[in-house]
C-alpha cells in the first residue's frame, strides 16, 4: 500500500514560502469574516448560546466527526479548564452506548461544517427526545443540524486554504475560534479568576506562574533587615550572610525605608563606606510586592527593572523576600 505521494522534484523553497503566505492569508480572511459576522447576524445567536450554557446545571457535551471532532475535543478541554465542565463524545461511540453519558442537565454543542454529518443523527435525536439544549456550529444554513438545533452559530462560507478546496483548513480554524470565543465569554461571565485557573492547572510552568509570592517567599530570620542608622560595615555583613544581594532598611515602626543592594555598593566604592550609615547609600522607595502577587507578575518586575530580588511587604513592613533563583526553581523563568 502506498504510504504517501513521492516528491516528483526537489522541494522549491520559494514556492513553499509563497504557499504558506497564501494559506495564512486565506485563513486570516476566514477569521475576519467571522469577526464581521459577530458584528451582524451571528451576534444574537452567540449571546443566546452563552446564556444557554451558563444556565445549565450539568456539563457541556461537545461532539463532531473528523476534523470537526478533533477541534471539538480541543474545545471541550478548553471549556473544562476555564470553569465550564465539559467533555467530548464521539458520535459513533454515542450510537453504541455513550449516549448514556449525556444527562438531562447537560447541553450539547454539535460541530459539522456541512450540517449533514450522518453520524450525528443519533445525538440529534437523543437531544430532541429528552429536550437537551442543542447548539449547532455549522455553515449549513438549511442543514439538518441547523434545523434541529435550538441555537445555530452559523459560520460564514469561506474558501479553504487547500488549493483543491477539499481539506478542512479555514473552516476548522473558524470552528476553533468561535469555540474559544464561547469559552472566554463564559469564563468572563462566571468571574473566573487566575486563582480558579490555577486550580485546574496545578502542574508545569503555567501552574508555577500562577503561584502567589506568599507560597515561595523567604520569611522570618531569612529576610535581611537592618534599622535606620546602621553603619555600612554591619549592613554589608548582613547582606553577605543572607545572600539575596540586598538588605532591607526599616524605620522605628518596622516599615521599609529603603534597600541597599550590591549595585548600591558598587556605585559608592569611591566613597568611605566604613564611615557611612545606610541612609547615605540606600535606594529609597524600592520596588516591592504584595504576598498575593502572582509569580509571573514578579518575574516581569524583576526582568523589567533588571533586579535580582523583590521585597514582599504588608502595610509597608517587609514580610518576605523573593529572589530570581526562587522563581527559576519553581519553573516560572
Amino acid at each position: 500500500m502506498m504510504q504517501g505521494l513521492a516528491m516528483r522534484k526537489p522541494a522549491d523553497r520559494k514556492a513553499a514560502i509563497q504557499s504558506a503566505i497564501r494559506t495564512v492569508n486565506t485563513e486570516h480572511a476566514g477569521v475576519i469574516a467571522l469577526a464581521e459576522a459577530l458584528d451582524n447576524g451571528l451576534a444574537e445567536p452567540f449571546a443566546e448560546a452563552v446564556e444557554r450554557i451558563a444556565a445549565i446545571r450539568g456539563r457541556v457535551i461537545v461532539t463532531g466527526v473528523g476534523k470537526s471532532g478533533h477541534i471539538g475535543s480541543k474545545l471541550a478541554a478548553t471549556f473544562a479548564s476555564t470553569g465550564t465542565p465539559a467533555f467530548f463524545v464521539h458520535p459513533a461511540e454515542a450510537n453504541h452506548g455513550d449516549l448514556g453519558m449525556i444527562g438531562h442537565d447537560d447541553a450539547i454543542i454539535a460541530m459539522s461544517w456541512s450540517g449533514e454529518t450522518v453520524e450525528l443523527n443519533g445525538i440529534l435525536a437523543y437531544s430532541r427526545r429528552f429536550s437537551i439544549p442543542l447548539i449547532a456550529i455549522t455553515s449549513g444554513v438549511t442543514s439538518t443540524l441547523a434545523k434541529e438545533a435550538d441555537t445555530v452559530l452559523l459560520l460564514p462560507t469561506v474558501s479553504e486554504a487547500c488549493p483543491h478546496g477539499l481539506a478542512p483548513t479555514t473552516s476548522t480554524l473558524m470552528q476553533l475560534v468561535i469555540g474559544d470565543a464561547l469559552a472566554i465569554a463564559l469564563l468572563e461571565a462566571r468571574g473566573f479568576t487566575a486563582d480558579h485557573f490555577r486550580t485546574f492547572h496545578p502542574g508545569g510552568r503555567l501552574g508555577a506562574s500562577l503561584m502567589h509570592l506568599a507560597e515561595i517567599m523567604h520569611t522570618g530570620e531569612e529576610v535581611p533587615v537592618v534599622p535606620l542608622g546602621t553603619r555600612m560595615p554591619e549592613a554589608v555583613t548582613v547582606l553577605s550572610q543572607k545572600r539575596f544581594g540586598c538588605v532591607c532598611v526599616v524605620d522605628q515602626e518596622g516599615k521599609l525605608a529603603g534597600i541597599v543592594t550590591d549595585g548600591d555598593l558598587a556605585r559608592n566604592l569611591n566613597r568611605n563606606l566604613g564611615e557611612m550609615t545606610v541612609e547615605a547609600v540606600m535606594t529609597r522607595n524600592p520596588k516591592i510586592a504584595a504576598p498575593d502577587m502572582l509569580a509571573s507578575t514578579a518575574t516581569g518586575i524583576l526582568n523589567g527593572y533588571n533586579i535580582s530580588a523583590l521585597v514582599v511587604a504588608e502595610e509597608g513592613k517587609p514580610v518576605g523576600i523573593v529572589h530570581f533563583h526562587d522563581l527559576l526553581r519553581i519553573g516560572v523563568v
